[in-house]
């Protein structure tokens, strides 16, 4: 019997589910009860038949969500045929939540794309939008923005890594120390420019910190900081002339400072990982954007495997930079959080 290992759903609450699939049997337990019994029967698409499920409405809805991320988190299954009494008793919350349609033929049908995009796995709350304001700064028009979040913004499940990644803002007192060395490593200098003496980074932290279209993040997998992570508003941001930025578009700037986390199995887990967090963040985000270095050849096949289109190339006055978009309707559709997607999706 094929045993996969247990799979932690809803990694961002502090009461994450455990998902255990062997062969055909699939469990959900949370806090050392089983909520869902379940056959997954293969095929395209999976059909999951519930034999037993909790009697609580929402803690079933939980577990059959649960159940759907391990399902889909490192599969490329476009959607999941659901079954059984139990299950059918649930439709119309299941359908209320995004979870699951009906279909032509009286059943219920998860699909993947709507059920990525719920934030409540992966941030842990449900938000309405910040309100729409127009303001201009910098002699730009764009929206007032939420203020910054602190904390853990982010939390997944990487199957592959057997661990969580996780993305918490960066604080600029207990993180002076690692962007220093960060940035002073060769590797990183070659490419942000930005080494330097510690009070340099402090300053670089302070004007981030207080920048209110830049979230400066620490990425983590299995508790290890590992990398540097800017996600930005693309309208306030140096780009906009180049990408005719919308109102919710973003852009991101990375580096990953720890050796051991450069390999393809992590940047699979960390860059989609991150594209995720920026949708879920606001639904309006339809577009995120990047400006690496055009001869960065390295990132531009990682961006390339993981979805994103180059559009132009442009000069900044500190380099010469690729314009590269991913649009949600790409992301989501194609399922572009497992490893490989992009590929499978134009081949």
């Amino acid at each position: 019997m094929q045993t996969s290992p247990p799979f932690l759903a809803f990694a961002a609450s502090d009461r994450p589910l455990t998902v255990h699939h062997a062969g055909d049997r699939l469990r959900v337990a949370g806090a050392g009860e089983a909520l869902l019994h379940a056959v997954v029967a293969p095929g395209r698409p999976p059909r999951l038949a519930a034999v037993e499920i909790a009697a609580a409405p929402e803690a079933a809805l939980a577990a059959v969500a649960a159940a759907l991320e391990a399902l889909t988190a490192s599969e490329t299954v476009e959607r999941v045929v659901l079954e059984g009494d139990a299950i059918a008793s649930l439709a119309p919350a299941l359908h209320a939540a995004g979870l699951a349609l009906p279909d032509a033929a009286g059943g219920l049908t998860a699909h993947a794309a709507m059920a990525w995009q719920r934030p409540e796995p992966w941030l842990g709350r449900r938000e309405a939008p910040f309100p729409a304001l127009a303001a201009l700064s910098g002699g730009r028009r764009h929206p007032v923005r939420a203020p910054k979040p602190a904390g853990v913004v982010y939390t997944r499940w990487i199957p592959w890594l057997a661990a969580p990644l996780s993305f918490r803002v960066a604080h600029p007192e207990a993180d002076l120390d690692r962007l220093h060395a960060w940035m002073n490593d060769p590797r990183v200098a070659a490419v942000w420019d930005e080494a330097g003496d510690a009070q340099k980074h402090r300053r670089y932290l302070e004007t981030l910190t207080a920048d209110p279209h830049v979230l400066p993040l620490v990425g983590s997998i299995g508790g290890e900081p590992f990398g540097w992570f800017e996600v930005y508003w693309a309208k306030e941001n140096r780009i906009a002339p180049f990408c005719e930025a919308g109102d919710h578009d973003r852009g991101w700037h990375v580096l990953i400072g720890e050796e051991r986390f450069r390999g393809r199995a992590h940047v699979s887990a960390w860059l989609p990982s991150l594209m995720h967090a920026i949708f879920l963040d606001d639904p309006r985000t339809v577009r995120i954007v990047g400006e690496p270095r055009a001869d960065h050849a390295r990132q531009l096949r990682n961006l390339e495997r993981s979805g994103f289109a180059r559009i132009a190339t442009f000069d900044f006055p500190h380099k010469r930079a690729a314009l590269v978009s991913l649009g949600r309707e790409r992301f989501f559709g194609d399922r572009l959080w497992v490893p490989g997607a992009a590929t499978e999706a134009v081949s």
